[in-house]
């Protein structure tokens, strides 16, 4: 479902992601684990099309998506939610899902969206800017589903968040992709949330993916070490 290969991204002269290939299946989820610094935001922010890509490719579904537009990327499939959350803190909760149905047929917010996130429905009417840091994290996952995507693409989710609110968001993918069967890539820290929400753990360090494991045989005491300072 998503294809990446040889993806180089730079800095002016100076090149952050040095020649990167994995692939993403339909109805999988892949972690990228790493330190801050190593690039992930970089190469999450390549994919979405934030950043220019310098060479390589990226194909979502098999379609070609390098030298898109993120908004023509959205409408091929993918959807991001870029660290930091990004919400809108002036609009309501309704009015941010509803900033993910520009271009719907429909305003109206799917049913399903609110199952997935009780309290967002609780909390509909409230300021984005009023809502602790979970349920900001729940809104923007919520904002990006409503595009109907095949790719969504989580940056740092679990940043900034207290444990309880980690497992409700853990349970919330894990519900999204059983009842989408969507491929979910998130970038991640957080060792025990990657477990519970990834089939496949890659980890990166300087720009280049240096491991992979699917999770039933992931060397925890491996990884550890690379996300140790």
């Amino acid at each position: 479902m998503l294809t990446v290969r040889n993806l180089h991204v730079a800095y002016g002269q100076s090149e952050a992601l040095h020649g990167i290939d994995f692939d993403a299946n339909k109805n999988e989820t892949v972690a990228i684990m790493g330190r801050n610094g190593m690039g992930k935001t970089t190469l999450f922010k390549s994919l979405m099309g934030v950043l220019p890509v310098k060479s390589g490719s990226i194909e979502v579904d098999g379609r070609e998506v390098t030298k898109d537009e993120s908004f023509q990327r959205v409408r091929k499939g993918l959807a991001y939610v870029p660290q930091g959350r990004m919400i809108f803190p002036t609009l309501t909760v309704e009015e941010n899902i509803q900033t993910g149905l520009e271009n719907a047929a429909s305003r109206r917010i799917p049913d399903e969206i609110y199952a997935l996130f009780p309290v967002l429905f609780e909390m509909r009417s409230r300021k984005g800017g009023n809502l602790s840091g979970g349920q900001q994290q729940q809104l923007a996952i919520a904002r990006a589903l409503v595009t109907n995507p095949k790719v969504l693409l989580l940056d740092e989710p679990t940043e900034g968040i207290q444990p309880s609110i980690i497992k409700d968001i853990a349970r919330a993918l894990n519900e999204i992709r059983k009842r989408r069967e969507i491929t979910i890539v998130v970038s991640e820290q957080v060792l025990s949330f990657a477990l519970d929400v990834a089939d496949r753990l890659f980890v990166i360090e300087g720009g280049r993916l240096v491991h992979e494991s699917p999770r039933a045989s992931t060397d925890v005491q491996r990884i550890k070490q690379f996300l140790s300072v």
